[in-house]
């Protein structure tokens, strides 16, 4: 047996005619894919297809503006202060995924008061299971990339990660923590859960019970993980609990009050008419 396992896996998918990397597919076959969860979702409550295409684009946008300043401001702000025209250098790395979860927050929030006209918990409940499997899917980009990896471990699942310069610079020769593993195995049994819960359990009855869970079961792995995997950045060396635990606080936090609310509130009744609603028609001009 194995007392570790050489991680070698090239990033780069595809180089030509254009260049394809695992991170970028992951991303984008986990978004595909929650699009059409959302979609049967909307469909099995008879909600309009139109808010399909409005929540993708809300969401996209949240999530990559969001990652990015979650990343300039929790973590450099020192330097992009300095540099901020390098805020916007996103293919050079730096995305957070605390960032990441407060842009949605704000996506859905004006998605609800723009289009919707629905209380926002009412597509928190639908949207973050899709994110669930988003964030196990893009913690498998993080594997391809051989990085954001654990301390040195000798369990025999320990990887080595040559395509790293900081496992050489610190590593070099000793297996670590596959966090990423970790993380993404976390976050697929959350994503499970949740699709039982909404599926078989009807728990989009309970406003706030789906992202309450979604908090909890994303942010509690995240905040236990963390105490094996290397810092980010400088500054957390000395840290007790670093800034991805800082963080994760409050969500959690909210999670266990969205849950205790939505378990204390009768639960709502909902149609499951299983098609989209009809659009509305135009009134006739009288034209011809």
């Amino acid at each position: 047996m194995l007392d570790y396992i050489v991680w070698n896996a090239d990033p780069t998918l595809i180089e030509w005619p254009v260049t394809v990397r695992w991170y970028g597919l992951m991303f984008a076959i986990g978004f595909w894919i929650g699009f059409n969860i959302v979609a049967r979702m909307f469909k099995r409550e008879g909600a309009p297809e139109k808010w399909l295409g409005v929540l993708l684009i809300w969401v996209a946008a949240g999530t990559v503006v969001g990652a990015r300043l979650g990343h300039v401001f929790f973590y450099e702000w020192d330097y992009y202060s300095q540099h901020p025209l390098k805020i916007l250098a996103t293919w050079e790395g730096g995305l957070a995924s605390h960032g990441g979860a407060i842009g949605v927050i704000i996506a859905v929030i004006l998605f609800s008061i723009f289009t919707s006209k629905r209380s926002p918990l009412w597509t928190f409940d639908r949207l973050v299971v899709a994110i669930a499997l988003v964030g196990g899917l893009i913690r498998i980009g993080n594997l391809m990339n051989s990085e954001i990896f654990g301390h040195a471990t000798t369990l025999p699942w320990g990887f080595m990660f040559p395509r790293s310069a900081e496992w050489h610079r610190f590593y070099e020769g000793v297996a670590c923590h596959p966090t990423q593993l970790y993380e993404a195995l976390c976050y697929f049994a959350l994503f499970g859960i949740l699709m039982w819960m909404y599926w078989k359990k009807n728990a989009g009855e309970r406003p706030g019970l789906i992202f309450g869970v979604f908090f909890i079961g994303i942010f509690l792995p995240r905040f236990l993980i963390e105490f094996i995997k290397n810092p980010q950045v400088a500054f957390e060396q000395d840290m007790v609990l670093n800034m991805g635990q800082l963080l994760s606080i409050p969500f959690i936090i909210l999670g266990i009050i969205l849950i205790i609310r939505a378990m204390m509130r009768p639960r709502v009744t909902l149609a499951y008419p299983n098609r989209f609603a009809d659009e509305p028609k135009k009134p006739s001009t009288g034209k011809k």
